[in-house]
């Protein structure tokens, strides 16, 4: 019987409302790992996450019949709940409306891997809002400042 084969590769990237760093180091891991649990359960392919105290990426395998923005807005309610209930921020921590999706090629995937294995280092260099314009640029995504993050200049 004839069945449905595909390979869609999605980075994702949000960021903490307001821009705060509030991603403190020493629960970023804990943090990494529940959301790979929930992309997980929703049968879905963690590839690679990291981020900042201020943003996150991570490139799923995602397949078909996934709704992207019901898996996004199921990690942000998520991790807004374990990060209240574990008392991980002494802040009040709630991540940005909207998020960025950016599709990859096979071809990419390793470039795309390292490059968010690499977020720290990368961020010695560009801010994540120079990073992110930069996306929606290559990617050729019209977009207007004003619906942009919130950013703290």
């Amino acid at each position: 019987m004839p069945g449905t084969f595909s390979k869609i590769c999605i980075q994702i990237v949000f960021a903490v409302k307001g821009r705060d760093s509030l991603i403190h180091s020493t629960w970023e891991e804990e943090l990494y790992k529940y959301i790979t649990g929930i992309v997980q359960n929703k049968e879905q392919k963690m590839l690679a996450i990291n981020g900042m105290p201020d943003h996150i990426h991570f490139l799923i395998g995602m397949k078909p019949s996934c709704c992207l923005s019901d898996l996004v807005r199921e990690i942000k309610k998520s991790t807004n709940d374990l990060i209240k209930e574990k008392k991980l921020s002494k802040f009040k921590f709630q991540w940005q409306e909207g998020y960025g999706a950016f599709s990859y090629s096979h071809s990419n995937l390793d470039h795309v891997i390292a490059y968010i294995k690499n977020q720290k280092e990368h961020h010695k260099k560009k801010t994540f809002k120079e990073e992110y314009i930069e996306f929606l640029n290559k990617f050729e995504i019209e977009h207007k400042p004003e619906y942009l993050f919130e950013w703290i200049e």
